[in-house]
């Protein structure tokens, strides 16, 4: 190419620069810019601007590394924004609120970083990072009146369709890294079923099912089929989905406009898997990491007994700087890992206080330990964790008793029957008291996908 008379070496470099560039520059532009115009493209210089910031956004990735995981977030925000006097009325309720934001932002600084991480790898919008907010406060304990169970609240069985094992010994719907892979899994699902974010999560609360529905209706009466024009078909806790995720991610976006003040949260990992293949007391675990139980059970909330049971596939989570710690103290740990065994019912209404006598412990161990209420006895069949005695110091709990194990009990009378121990609900959501959602009882959608948790009186 030969520069015309009055064309600088500048310039001709620069243009030279742009045209070997523009392929890469345009697709990264694809990604993060509405497409051009037809005046744009009909003018090369016009893209100019276009160009430079999709050049100055690629050499970010490299060059620019944002040492907060906030700013990580606003960098990927993708979903379109919703305006509307439910946003701003969600917007009042949370800054309103500072204690709670407080609270709620103090939980999510544990995990946030990874489920960004999985964000980004998905290629999925941010924001998504910001559901929890919404459905928990970040409490992996959180529990609803339709038996909704962890960070991204599953129900048992939308749960079970995504893999997340829920037995005697662990509920995966509580477990950091298995309930985020499953949530972002089934929101790309939805996304992938409706073309729409918003509607996607409004099918994440309401029901896939539900949506289709409403669409079909608004399409057979001529009327549009976004979110806000199907948002007066919809039950009021999905009515309040999509804005309440609007007015966390509007404050995320701007805090200081709005008061609030976040934690720093490092862009780097909080937390490594450590693989565990041999039975371990959860408080034998949090010693060796030297961890408090509470931050221990923090990170791994999906254990429901005092002994983590091992096998290939069990993986604690640690505080990278506590993983290396807890390596050190296991190598050097001279004493049992466990003090747990399991024993099972065959006897007809078995007494606890004659188990525990059995195995040299009181009543109350052994019915803390399998969450059995007072003024009841066991039922024939049921397995139950009790103290380990001399004959079985050195043997694990076997994978299918894991997997398998179911504690039933009737009232000591015979009068009321107890249901599988994991499977009772607790009747308190495990979250703050002053969270903006009331506890009634739920709509659950009556489709393949059931989802959903407690509702919103609004």
């Amino acid at each position: 190419m030969q520069a015309s008379n009055n064309q600088s070496p500048t310039a001709l470099l620069l243009a030279t620069l742009l045209l070997a560039l523009a392929p890469a520059l345009g697709q990264a532009a694809d990604t993060t810019y509405a497409a051009p115009s037809a005046t744009q493209i009909s003018s090369p210089a016009a893209r100019l601007p276009d160009l430079a910031a999709a050049a100055a956004k690629a050499g970010s990735d490299e060059a620019y590394k944002e040492t907060d995981v906030w700013g990580r977030i606003r960098t990927g925000f993708a979903i379109p924004d919703l305006s509307n006097e439910l946003v701003t009325k969600h917007v009042n309720w949370y800054t309103s609120r500072p204690d709670y934001i407080a609270r709620t932002t103090a939980r999510a600084s544990l995990y946030l970083f990874h489920v960004v991480s999985e964000l980004e790898k998905r290629g999925m919008p941010t924001e998504l990072a910001l559901l929890p907010f919404i459905e928990s406060a970040f409490n992996p304990n959180a529990l609803s009146s339709a038996n909704a169970a962890g960070m991204w609240q599953f129900v048992p069985g939308t749960g079970r369709d995504f893999n997340l094992k829920q037995t005697a010994f662990k509920d995966d719907r509580r477990g950091i890294v298995a309930s985020t892979d499953a949530a972002l899994t089934y929101l790309q699902r939805l996304y992938d079923m409706f073309g729409d974010w918003q509607l996607a999560l409004a099918a994440y609360n309401w029901g896939e099912g539900s949506v289709q529905k409403a669409i079909a209706r608004n399409q057979a009466a001529g009327k549009p089929t976004d979110f806000e024009s199907l948002a007066e078909q919809m039950p009021a806790e999905t009515r309040n989905y999509v804005p309440k995720l609007q007015a966390v991610k509007n404050i995320i976006a701007n805090p200081a406009q709005f008061g609030v003040t976040l934690p720093l949260i490092d862009n780097t990992p909080y937390f490594t898997t450590v693989d565990k293949t041999s039975d371990i007391d959860l408080t034998i675990a949090a010693q060796l990491a030297e961890l408090s139980v509470d931050e221990f059970k923090a990170l791994n909330p999906q254990f429901k007994r005092p002994v983590i049971t091992g096998g290939e596939h069990t993986k604690i989570l640690l505080p990278t700087e506590n993983a290396a710690k807890f390596h050190l103290n296991l190598a050097q740990w001279g004493q049992a890992l466990s003090t747990w065994t399991t024993t099972k019912i065959t006897g007809a209404r078995e007494r606890i206080e004659t188990l525990a006598s059995r195995f040299h412990t009181t009543p109350e161990v052994i019915r803390q330990a399998n969450n059995i209420p007072q003024k009841t006895v066991l039922v024939a069949g049921s397995t139950i964790l009790v103290p380990k005695i001399s004959t079985s110091v050195n043997t694990d709990i076997s994978n299918d008793v894991a997997d398998n194990a179911t504690v039933s009990f009737v009232a000591d009378r015979g009068t009321r029957r107890g249901a599988s121990n994991y499977k009772q609900a607790k009747g308190h959501h495990g979250d703050d008291d002053d969270a903006p959602v009331k506890l009634v009882k739920a709509h659950v959608p009556r489709n393949a996908a059931k989802h959903k948790k407690h509702n919103d009186d609004d």
